[in-house]
């Protein structure tokens, strides 16, 4: 056992951040300074395990074990892979950005001693979802941390990071795991089938949360069953459009129900915190906290929605994907391995031509999102350029 074990077919990254670990024990010296550093960024696709890795590697860090850092049984080990170790601050975030209220007491914190550990960890997930301003906040702190702090930030890209604190950060990528990985950690952990595990996985494209999701929810693999369907049964602009909004609406709901009851026990909670019952008139002083915290809702839904949107269009973005596989006649494995039938009927019917467009139509809609547009004028654009068009 060790906490490296769910940190999946990236040995080159787990040997970086172990030789890392070692050389912090080791004390001062040339090759410890060239393993260990101050702040660390690591990057990888979504579901690569990015966080992941950043809460095994602060789990090593704190370790106790004397032989092998990183055990998994000691007890700074088990508190910090379960989030609740004193020195190591998890920070990510629900909404589109993150504030600069949220930013400035993490660089406060960053400056304490550690209270029981051997280092005090700063482990941001979402590092970009912040703003430039924001990240100007963060850039002193990230320059120069106490001797004893580590900042540990995760994004899918170096890109997605402001330069200025990318500079000042060593970098670690993760890659995509293999399928046939991600299946083995699902049946270890999780007892599944190896045949559901490794279907779970390809669907996903190597995305462990998602797999172990698809792998162990039937209405989950329904809905995506559902909108792979979607292309065979656009015809024309009229069916493009209504096909959006059925995606827009089932994204609205697929955001409530993951929100609506957290929401209703937080503002619970604020109203018991502020000794007022619910439906009573609160007076004007206490009403703008609770303004504050249905604001802070809501973007938290626009950020669910845009995730639950996004998911979808990479899942269609799989679909023609393996079209264009059997077009190309390329002897690679599909990822819709279920809908086999159909993705040979689709490339039949079109030409790898088309099928790129419609790939680039896809992208274009990604983009649109990541750029604030209208979610149902992006998705519509989308449909209407998958419709069969001649040539």
């Amino acid at each position: 056992m060790s906490v490296w074990d769910d940190v999946v077919g990236q040995d080159a990254v787990v040997a970086t951040l172990s030789d890392a670990v070692r050389a912090s024990r080791q004390g001062a010296g040339d090759a410890a300074a060239r393993a260990m550093t101050h702040a660390w960024l690591v990057t990888g696709p979504p579901g690569s395990g990015r966080s992941v890795a950043a809460r095994a590697f602060a789990a090593a860090l704190q370790c106790t074990d004397p032989d092998e850092p990183g055990c998994g049984r000691c007890h700074d080990c088990t508190t910090v892979m379960a989030g609740t170790h004193a020195d190591v601050t998890l920070v990510g975030t629900e909404k589109v950005i993150f504030s600069i209220d949220e930013i400035r007491p993490l660089v406060s914190q960053a400056q304490r001693a550690p209270a029981r550990g051997r280092w005090r960890v700063m482990l941001m997930e979402d590092a970009d979802r912040m703003v430039e301003r924001t990240s100007n906040v963060l850039l002193k702190a990230v320059e120069e941390p106490p001797p004893r702090t580590v900042w540990l930030l995760c994004a899918p890209s170096p890109e997605d990071v402001l330069t200025t604190i990318r500079s000042r950060c060593r970098g670690v990528h993760l890659r995509v795991p293999d399928p046939r990985a991600v299946a083995d950690l699902l049946v270890r952990r999780d007892a599944l089938s190896p045949d559901v595990a490794l279907a779970a996985a390809r669907a996903a494209q190597s995305h462990v949360g998602l797999a172990r999701r698809l792998a162990r929810d039937p209405a989950a693999r329904e809905r995506r069953r559902r909108l792979l369907a979607v292309p065979a049964g656009i015809r024309g602009v009229g069916d493009a459009v209504l096909a959006a909004a059925e995606l827009i609406e089932t994204a609205n709901a697929d955001a409530k129900a993951a929100t609506e009851e957290r929401d209703a026990a937080e503002k619970a909670e604020l109203l018991r915190s502020l000794g007022a019952d619910a439906g009573t008139r609160l007076p004007p002083a206490l009403r703008g906290q609770v303004r504050q915290l249905e604001d802070e809702q809501k973007r938290r839904a626009t950020r669910a929605q845009r995730d639950v949107l996004d998911r979808a269009m990479v899942d269609l973005l799989s679909l023609y994907r393996d079209v264009l596989v059997v077009q190309l006649g390329a002897e690679v494995d599909l990822v819709n391995t279920d809908l086999e039938a159909e993705v040979r009927r689709l490339a039949g019917a079109t030409t790898p031509e088309q099928t790129v467009r419609r790939m680039d139509a896809v992208g274009v809609a990604r983009e649109r999102l990541e750029a604030n547009v209208a979610p149902l004028l992006a998705v519509e654009a989308m449909m209407v350029a998958l419709r069969p068009q001649a040539g």
